[in-house]
């Protein structure tokens, strides 16, 4: 199971020592999926307090570069998509393209990026990883929450 042995953290705990700012980068495809995944990462910074304004750019390739302007300006950024296998290569290029990207930002800009993109061989995959109704998974809530927590430890590190 995918989130067998993941850390339970509180949003709440996560910003105990003073107020972080969050930023959400969501991608538009797979309306239902994503809107999971950006109620969940909003439930999170609700719960730690915060405002997380969310702008969504047209596909998961974009991620990356909306989270870097986005890391110039906030404590952390969260950056939700997904991308659903289909029989070309154009899977393997998205996807590689995304997590590389999305890494770099948070090396270069020495600020968390939550991971909250979706890489799944089905939609039914998908689903159950958007803290939907239903879902055995909350990937949206966990990604908001392992950004906060890594802020904060960033924080206490500088």
């Amino acid at each position: 199971m995918a989130g067998h042995g993941a850390p339970e953290i509180s949003p709440r705990t996560a910003v105990e020592a003073g107020s972080l700012s969050m930023a959400i980068i969501a991608s538009r495809w797979h309306d239902r999926v994503m809107g999971g995944l950006v109620a969940g990462a909003q439930r999170a910074a609700a719960e730690a307090g915060i405002d997380a304004p969310v702008h969504w750019v047209p596909g998961s390739f974009e991620l990356p570069v909306a989270a870097q302007a986005a890391a110039k300006k906030y404590d952390c950024v969260v950056a939700l998509g997904v991308v659903i296998r289909g029989g070309t290569p154009h899977f393997d290029y998205v996807c590689a393209a995304a997590t590389d990207g999305l890494a770099r930002v948070a090396l270069d800009s020495a600020k968390p990026v939550g991971f909250g993109l979706l890489t799944c061989d089905t939609e039914e995959q998908a689903l159950d990883r958007a803290g939907l109704e239903g879902s055995n998974e909350d990937k949206g809530y966990e990604a908001a929450t392992a950004a906060l927590a890594t802020a904060d430890v960033l924080r206490g590190l500088r």
